[in-house]
């Protein structure tokens, strides 16, 4: 038997009223393995697949000439051997991008939406190993920020986390951007509620217009701030000067996966799998990210599996082709 791709809709009572305005209805894409329709009482390990900034989970079935879809890739990697799962690629995107899947008074709680909303939903409706155990979490870039931050924080609900080039050491990874970002909005006088309107009227949108808003959702995400005026943001540099302003740095540092390790270093432990990559090339220096990220699960004493590749950060999903099948092991026991 083929595998197949179900589609649910999502009325979500968590995203309902949402900061922005955002749709509460998602689409969620499931993928069924091979032997779903024709084994009626056998029951799968669930892999949930998170996307990268501006992606939602039906990006990843999109038809490339080049490019395997997730599905094809699971068909494939499952025919040499590898356990069968289910996976689900939920939509977590946003007006400004992304949601980082985390809660945010400027964004939304997406976070609550994925681990108490969508993995129940999907534990009642498949037949799925509805326990921690049996399930993992994985991602690229944003998704792969999503992927170690709930496995940091919610070890009851993921036992095994590959995350593909994540957001991390924002040191690095983030402010290179902050003298791009207060340059392109010097277009609207400083004004980002400007930028943003203006970005959305756009029928093109330019690789300057990209960075800005990756800068302005991540300080949605980092750091709200329900009373400003105008976008309910904080920004983490004075948007003329660009001078840091530290009070709101160290908010944003209070997300980055390498300052989390050691406060979460017991939960981390609890993990069958932990693995990380990262291409040596990485335009947003995630290469360093991942390299002191290990560093630090040694001094904590926490296992994992660190690989690199020679690659930059754009079209790696080639990737999951590493690191599904020990994710598909791990949980399938």
């Amino acid at each position: 038997m083929p595998s197949r791709i179900n589609v649910d809709v999502i009325s979500s009572s968590v995203l309902a009223d949402n900061p922005l305005g955002d749709p509460h209805v998602r689409t969620l894409p499931i993928y069924l393995p091979p032997s779903y329709d024709a084994e009626p009482e056998r029951r799968y390990p669930v892999v949930w697949m998170l996307t990268g900034f501006t992606g939602r989970g039906q990006m990843l079935l999109n038809d490339n000439l080049w490019t395997p879809t997730i599905q094809q890739q699971l068909d494939a990697l499952i025919a040499a051997g590898m356990p069968e799962v289910i996976m689900p690629l939920p939509d977590c995107a946003t007006r400004y991008g992304g949601s980082q899947y985390i809660n945010s008074a400027a964004t939304g709680r997406y976070e609550d939406h994925l681990i108490s909303e969508l993995v129940p939903f999907v534990d009642g409706r498949y037949r799925t190993l509805p326990s921690a155990q049996h399930r993992a979490v994985m991602g690229k870039s944003s998704g792969g920020y999503g992927a170690i931050i709930h496995g940091m924080r919610h070890p009851d609900v993921f036992s095994a986390v590959a995350c593909h080039s994540g957001d991390m050491y924002f040191e690095l990874a983030y402010k290179p951007d902050f003298p791009k970002f207060c340059n392109r909005i010097a277009r609207n006088d400083y004004n980002p509620e400007a930028f943003l309107t203006e970005f959305e009227a756009k029928p093109k949108k330019s690789g300057s217009d990209v960075t800005a808003l990756n800068v302005l959702a991540m300080a949605a995400c980092y750091s709200p701030n329900p009373d400003q005026t105008g976008l309910p943001i904080d920004f983490p540099m004075d948007l003329r000067t660009c001078q840091l302003r530290p009070e709101v740095w160290s908010r944003w540092l209070q997300h980055d996966p390498v300052e989390l390790v050691p406060p979460y270093a017991d939960s981390l432990k609890r993990l069958r799998l932990l693995f990380v990559d990262c291409g040596t090339r990485d335009e947003y220096n995630l290469h360093y990210g991942a390299r002191i990220l290990v560093e630090r699960l040694q001094g904590c004493g926490v296992a994992y599996e660190h690989q690199e590749f020679d690659d930059d950060h754009r079209s790696i999903s080639y990737r999951y082709d590493v690191s599904l099948p020990k994710l598909a092991q791990a949980i399938a026991g």
